[in-house]
């Protein structure tokens, strides 16, 4: 049986994947023609061409993939013509193939609008490599930058051009809001708000008219007689299904594109079939990949005679737009008559969530998330499964508020054929039953069904699967740290310290097995720097580290690095400040005041790192741990030494309790602030610990932090000296360092630790478990062992060996460092 593919996009792809995996590869013969000079790439996450990955990083399989399933690849040679009666195609390159079955893969291309001057120079469309290849030699070139899309696709393009260093970039809509497919208007301005903080400038109920310029484009000009300059436009405002081949080789098409198929994706043609977007079923076309995969299942499945049918696929989607969550499920605009809705809007954290309830109550009818989409697949599927609803709905978005969730709550309350990897079309059942026969980690389970393989979104709830069942089972659920070691973080420190191991290679040695990998490597390297404070650089240690750790400076775009000396307090002389002018204009600098009160030294060579650090501490200063996950800095105020209503002397107090910790290595990192009164100019209760001034003395807090997920510390103690705050803080510090798992912050560590801050307050406070005056001894161990990482690399010849780009020529730099200069400093010019 010989089959021919035309198209090799993601979907064309996935049928080849399925009907080799179907056929065993046997009595087989497989053809594919791609238009495109590439083989089959991710276009999903087509945006991370931007963020430095490749287009090998995005290919589906490499071409070796082919060559071992015996499928013949013909890239960049699409196909012109099919005769229907001889059952022949012919490309452009005059390859001509016989097939017994024909599957139509051809895709989709981006729909242009008819737009006077879409020829200029500096307009492209948002589709392929290529034309991400064209965006970005032309960027440079561009000052401001227009999408004319605001759907998913656009808010793509949009990333893009950020991604791609133009500054001013602006979304132009048609509709009244963005992603009017998915999004009611309170999401929407909740959206733009996001997107809007993130540089991006929003027009909508905009109709583009005309693109001005002569022969590059100079600005747009709107049908309400408005105008927006920009040198760059990107289009983006949907899709047309490519079925030009299919029209002349007359097969049925709809009057609006497509190419017309029934339930077993057969065209009129019943040895024809058409999957992906070229494909019209019942009058829609299905612009996401999940349903392209479901059909790619459904025709290799009829070709070899299995029953399968496709019968529509759910649009619910779940992205991540520039940085924001954004998702729709099921039915997200019902009306007054299709049942009610509850609706969550937080204006200052940008969080927006809507539910539609039937009108009895019981069921999940659909939904918007935006901001927080963390909930989605549950979400998802106790709308698609109908699961009853908690007697009270709200809880689904506010959680359940007498600490108890509802019985059957969960991915556990789902129906056995709930579809939990729609991309994959794998169910609770399916994945279930991998974890009884023995696949019991998310890679085994990935291997075996292929959940959570394409778009990742469901790898969540994969994991609560695999505990659940395994519990289930009546199974022990370890947290281990991967698959080379089988202890958790917690056990192997407590390992470590009993055999007083010191490197990497004898943590392996005695309790784990392999070589290691690049998620074990960091963590035992973590713990035995938070257990000797040994320099992490010596010989056994070195190659186990982060990348940053390796080179005690944070890697830079442009392969540059930046040097961060530590600023305890922000307090600084004016003897330091101009050493730092000094050594920045020496070594070409670009100087930047952070918020954490310190200066940052960005575009350092590799082998100037050793040479700057060689002056700054002959200066007094030292690492600043920037690269580490350490103490960051203690922020401060300036306290009662100088403002009218500081209660104590928060700076002395800040530099005290920052000399004290720095260098302590942690699960990740750890900053701090002290606020000189409760005014809180040092923004403490934002951090992992912070202190405040009160009459009586201090209120020290906890378990805070900022970024995308901000969270306020909490109490631990209030009006204490400053005596018993340092106290608390070795407690509280080496007691996180025990317990928490890698990578995790303070406040998602106390959002686990069983008990919350009520037990932490009894283990630091109260001594609850008797092991105060051990954490107090363990801290003064580190503290006492306390040496500059960066004093040392320049103290040792060996050392600053590695600091070489070149080891046969250790003065010269890397050739591929360019800059460009921004502001009267220089800046590391954008990767192409």
């Amino acid at each position: 049986m010989k089959i021919v593919v035309i198209g090799n996009g993601m979907v064309g792809y996935k049928f080849c994947e399925k009907i080799v995996e179907k056929s065993n590869n046997q009595g087989l013969e497989l053809v594919v023609f791609g238009e495109e000079p590439l083989p089959a790439y991710d276009r999903v996450h087509l945006s991370e061409f931007f963020s430095g990955k490749t287009a090998a990083d995005l290919s589906m399989a490499p071409l070796e993939w082919y060559a071992s399933k015996n499928i013949r690849l013909h890239l960049g040679d699409p196909v012109q013509q099919i005769d229907r009666t001889h059952k022949t195609v012919l490309s452009y390159k005059g390859i001509t193939e016989h097939y017994d079955y024909l599957v139509l893969a051809t895709g989709s291309a981006a729909f242009v609008p008819p737009i006077a001057g879409i020829d200029k120079k500096g307009v492209f469309i948002y589709r392929t490599i290529e034309d991400l290849e064209l965006m970005q030699a032309y960027a440079p070139k561009a000052r401001k930058g227009t999408v004319i899309g605001g759907g998913l696709l656009g808010l793509e393009a949009a990333k893009a051009l950020l991604d791609l260093g133009v500054k001013e970039t602006h979304v132009i809509e048609f509709a009244p809001r963005l992603m009017p497919r998915q999004i009611d208007e309170q999401g929407s301005n909740i959206l733009c708000s996001k997107l809007e903080k993130l540089g991006l400038k929003v027009h909508t109920s905009k109709n583009t008219s005309d693109i001005l310029g002569d022969d590059c484009i100079t600005g747009l000009r709107f049908s309400d007689d408005t105008a927006l300059d920009t040198d760059m436009l990107v289009i983006s405002a949907g899709i047309q299904p490519r079925d030009e081949l299919a029209k002349l080789s007359g097969l049925e098409t709809g009057h609006r594109g497509g190419i017309v198929v029934n339930e077993q994706m057969q065209t009129t043609d019943p040895s024809i079939y058409a999957v992906g977007e070229c494909a019209l079923y019942n009058g829609m076309i299905y612009g996401l990949v999940a349903p392209g995969y479901e059909m790619s299942e459904v025709a290799a499945s009829h070709i070899l005679n299995e029953q399968k049918s496709f019968t529509g696929f759910d649009m619910s989607t779940k992205l991540k737009l520039i940085g924001v969550d954004v998702a729709s499920f099921g039915n997200p605009f019902i009306t007054p008559e299709q049942g009610s809705s509850i609706v969550l809007e937080d204006t200052m954290k940008g969080i927006y969530k809507r539910i539609n309830i039937s009108p009895d109550g019981q069921h999940l009818l659909g939904g918007i998330l935006i901001g927080d989409a963390e909930a989605y697949n549950l979400l998802l599927q106790t709308c698609k499964n109908k699961v009853v609803l908690p007697p009270n709905p709200e809880d689904i978005l506010l959680g359940a508020r007498n600490g108890n969730a509802a019985p059957g709550a969960g991915v556990t309350g789902l129906p056995d054929e709930a579809v939990i990897c729609s991309c994959e079309n794998v169910s609770k059942l399916t994945i279930c039953q991998a974890v009884e026969a023995g696949q019991e980690t998310l890679d085994a389970v990935k291997k075996c069904t292929k959940a959570g393989t394409c778009c990742g979104g469901c790898a969540p709830m994969v994991k609560d699967l695999i505990t659940a069942t395994m519990k289930a089972q009546g199974k022990y659920i370890r947290n281990v740290v991967c698959e080379h070691f089988a202890y958790s973080r917690q056990e192997l420190l407590d390992l470590i310290k009993v055999k007083s191991l010191r490197s990497f290679d004898e943590v392996l040695d005695h309790y784990g097995h392999g070589e290691g990998c690049e998620v074990c490597k960091p963590v035992v390297s973590s713990i035995l720097a938070s257990l000797w404070n040994d320099m992490i650089l010596h010989k056994g240690n070195d190659t186990a580290q982060d990348s940053n750790d390796r080179y005690l400076a944070n890697i830079q775009k442009g392969g540059t690095y930046s040097v961060v000396p530590r600023i305890p307090g922000g307090e600084v002389t004016p003897e330091k400040l101009i050493v730092i002018g000094q050594v920045a204009q020496k070594y070409h600098l670009y100087t930047k005041i952070t918020g954490g009160q310190r200066i940052d030294l960005f575009g350092a060579h590799l082998s100037d790192l050793p040479l700057i650090w060689e002056e700054l501490i002959a200066a007094g200063f030292e690492s600043g741990h920037a690269y580490g996950k350490a103490l960051r800095t203690v922020k401060s105020c300036v306290g009662s030494t100088w403002c009218r209503f500081g209660l104590h002397d928060s700076v002395s107090f800040a530099i005290q309790i920052e000399e004290r910790y720095r260098g302590l290595r942690a699960p990740h990192k750890i900053k701090s602030a002290v606020s000189g009164c409760i005014r809180e100019c040092a923004e403490a209760q934002s951090k992992d610990f912070g202190i405040i001034a009160t009459e009586k003395g201090w209120n020290l807090y906890v378990c805070g932090n900022g970024g995308s997920k901000p969270q306020h510390a909490q109490l631990l103690a209030g009006d204490i000296d400053s005596e018993t705050c340092i106290r608390y803080i070795d407690r509280f510090l080496m007691f996180y360092i025990k317990t928490a798992d890698p990578l995790t912050r303070t406040a998602t560590w106390l959002n686990k630790l069983e008990g919350g801050m009520d037990y932490l307050r009894n283990v630091v406070v109260n001594d609850s478990l008797g092991i105060s005056a051990q954490l107090e001894a363990e801290m003064q161990l580190l503290v006492d062992s306390y040496k500059c990482e960066w004093k040392e690399v320049v103290d040792s010849p060996e050392l600053r060996k590695r600091f070489s780009h070149f080891v046969n020529a250790p003065e010269e730099k890397d050739p591929t460092v360019k800059f460009e200069t921004m502001r009267a400093q220089k800046k590391a010019a954008e990767w192409k």
